[in-house]
């Protein structure tokens, strides 16, 4: 048995990887300043939740195996001081996993946007074949406890690699840390911009990654991105290259279809970036062991990672959907998702600018044409998040400029979009919600039951 202290134990993935460690029979604590839920209910279902907020320095002692930092932490962390003067292992935790599972098949899915996606949809197919694997995934997946999961046996371990900063003692991208056997990217669109000021330095950051695969492994990538073909191509790493395109589908009353050889198959997703997903991810079920019918069966089944293209209610003639969606990238493909899917109902597309790339003046010029596929576009914003993460004030005529849509409404008072997305009469229409944030605290209740009348 090991003892793992985690600084920032409430982060989604931080939390995870202490209830997986827990789970393996290891001792576990952990500190944080605040948490909120999910974390805070599944941390004190495993027993290891601080009885008290803050930082403790005497938490910390020279027993320990390691201390895990978490992105959320700073440099100053009264406990990150103690361990350093210690001198106890320290680890962000992707470094931590790496080392983990350092005799592990290691199976890591990057890109700008889809990662996750694809990382649900390996999950969901090996999980319906009874095959274990270790894994970590960036949401929940239906079927799935935690999504942190290690084992002793297991040959694979499935990473969904995130291109953000480690922790705030290294400052290297997460996925820069896995040197996988088998790797895949989804594609590649310039974001954040906090980190990397320019779009050339957030592109090295995935040649690295491409260069950190072990020679001789398997680079699956999306070959209609036309940067990232170009990336592969120019790699002088010693590895096989697959590309990937989109399945073959048809869509017949709201519903996709997949062409097979043994006919056509329903999913529960839509979305043309999702059947790029779907022929990356049948790509690495062949690589763990799925052959192709078998990848098909279980396939139909996938109902979607959470908070991507979630349906939260319908009535008759209406649907409400909401989506993680906020880079210009994913607003984009998400919007269009849904007009291909419901071509005969009106769009409400509602975006809410939450993130720190996001609310830069300088990179909101990269959302024009992402809602465009909207018959009802709508962006909102609350200046209170600009002056939280220290950014210059933004009007919504530079709202309205950035996005070259005459017919845009922009929102910048909570109530005011709540009143007006509860007062739109939603016959024969689909409502999209795209955000990371909350809305300024929506009533969720009130707009599924609004939506559910129709």
């Amino acid at each position: 048995m090991s003892k793992y202290h985690f600084i920032a134990i409430g982060g989604s993935a931080m939390h995870s990887l202490a209830i997986a460690l827990k789970e393996n029979g290891h001792q576990v604590t952990g500190s944080d300043d605040t948490i909120f839920d999910p974390s805070l209910t599944q941390l004190q279902k495993a027993e290891i939740c601080p009885e008290q907020m803050g930082w403790h320095p005497k938490k910390i002692n020279k027993n320990f195996d390691a201390v895990i930092v978490g992105m959320h932490a700073k440099k100053d962390n009264p406990e990150l001081l103690a361990a350093e003067k210690m001198g106890v292992p320290l680890f962000s935790y992707p470094e931590f996993i790496a080392q983990y599972a350092r005799n592990k098949t290691k199976v890591v899915i990057a890109g700008s946007h889809g990662k996750t996606s694809i990382t649900a949809m390996v999950l969901h197919v090996l999980n319906y074949h009874q095959k274990s694997v270790d894994y970590m995934i960036g949401a929940q997946l239906e079927g799935f406890e935690n999504s942190v999961f290690l084992s002793e046996n297991n040959e694979f371990i499935l990473l969904e690699g995130d291109e953000y900063l480690s922790s705030p003692i290294d400052l290297r991208p997460k996925f820069h840390h896995y040197g996988p056997q088998i790797a895949l990217i989804s594609g590649i669109a310039w974001d954040h911009v906090n980190v990397f000021k320019t779009e050339a330095d957030y592109y090295r950051q995935f040649e690295i990654f491409i260069d950190s695969i072990s020679a001789g492994g398997v680079l699956v990538y999306n070959e209609a991105d036309i940067a990232l073909r170009k990336m592969v191509a120019d790699s002088q790493n010693t590895i096989r290259k697959e590309p990937y395109g989109k399945l073959d589908h048809t869509v017949s009353k709201s519903i996709t279809y997949l062409e097979t050889n043994e006919g056509p198959i329903p999913l529960a997703i839509f979305g043309r970036h999702n059947l790029f997903n779907l022929s990356g991810a049948k790509w690495l079920c062949q690589l763990m062991g799925i052959d192709e019918d078998d990848f098909y069966q279980a396939i139909s089944s996938f109902k979607g990672a959470s908070k991507r293209l979630e349906r939260l209610a319908n009535g008759r003639t209406s649907y409400l959907f909401k989506d993680f969606a906020h880079a210009p990238s994913k607003v984009k493909a998400t919007t269009q998702a849904v007009k291909e899917q419901f071509p005969d109902y009106k769009l409400v597309a509602c975006l809410e600018l939450h993130t720190y790339s996001s609310l830069d003046p300088s990179f909101i010029i990269h959302y024009r044409n992402s809602i465009e596929k909207a018959d009802l576009p709508i962006v909102f914003y609350d200046p209170e998040a600009l002056k939280i993460k220290n950014r210059p004030p933004i009007s919504p005529e530079e709202i309205l400029v950035a996005f070259g849509l005459p017919e845009l409404i922009v929102f910048t008072e909570p109530q005011k979009l709540k009143d007006h997305l509860l007062e739109l009469d939603y016959h024969q229409k689909v409502l999209l919600m795209m955000s990371s944030g909350n809305y300024g605290g929506l009533d969720w209740e009130a707009l599924k039951s609004k939506l559910s009348h129709y």
